[in-house]
């Protein structure tokens, strides 16, 4: 069987991934979801957040106990680790400068990582001004790429690739007001050859599509679910019309 790294490399077809904070999910939501995961399933499902008082664990083992989907760590800090999880994308904040999100708390993470076994997909991870102040710039103690910096995120993006990283995240962050621009992920395709994934603000079906046709590989989903968890339906459905 492929790892998800293989398929992401490939770039075959549109994929949508569905982000679950523990904290906004209780016992009944979260069997809802899980309901309409094994009803119209997404590509992956990731599990984290800016702050989880509810043990990532928990979520992990119920998401794969009651779901076939891949289980993927998508951490908020340095605590946000499972041995139980099918892999983790590995972030670095590559549009900002702090040492701690660049590769301090990565140090710390890799002897678990590497004892745990499970698939690490190196990430770069670009947060994108989006018209609100986010959970992420506030804990991550960084600034956006401004929204109309295409140049800027275009040459952080090069830099990625060239460092090794082998995925590209675009991030408008969690409950932002609008997703990141389809110019700067069209220029963004342009210019890299890895997999390109843009999550944040997307709360439609139509934005969605907007994003897959300027170059995404891969939607994340978060708020959009939370609030309306029958929305997967159109998120997943529209992988159709992007089929070769």
């Amino acid at each position: 069987m492929k790892s998800l790294s293989q398929k992401l490399k490939e770039r075959s077809g549109k994929k949508v991934a569905i982000l679950i904070d523990p904290d906004k999910y209780e016992d009944k939501s979260l069997d809802e979801l899980i309901l309409l995961i094994n009803k119209y399933p997404p590509d992956l499902l990731l599990v984290g957040g800016s702050m989880l008082m509810s043990p990532i664990d928990i979520a992990v083992t119920t998401l794969k106990l009651y779901t076939s989907v891949p289980v993927f760590i998508f951490p908020g800090n340095v605590l946000q680790l499972s041995d139980r999880a099918d892999g983790i994308f590995l972030l670095s904040l590559i549009s900002g400068r702090n040492p701690d999100f660049l590769i301090g708390n990565q140090v710390l993470a890799a002897p678990h990582l590497k004892r745990a076994g499970i698939e690490v997909i190196p990430t770069g991870y670009m947060l994108i001004e989006n018209g609100r102040y986010t959970s992420v710039e506030y804990m991550s103690h960084t600034r956006p790429i401004p929204a109309e910096k295409t140049d800027i995120a275009i040459s952080t993006a090069i830099a990625g690739e060239m460092l090794g990283l082998k995925v590209i995240y675009l991030e408008a962050g969690s409950g932002a007001a609008k997703p990141v621009n389809e110019e700067m992920i069209r220029a963004i395709r342009k210019n890299i050859s890895l997999p390109l994934i843009v999550g944040g603000g997307i709360r439609t079906k139509e934005e969605a599509g907007k994003i897959f046709r300027a170059g995404a590989d891969m939607i994340v989903v978060g708020t959009a679910i939370e609030q309306n968890p029958e929305l997967l339906r159109d998120f997943v459905s529209l992988r159709k019309e992007f089929r070769s």
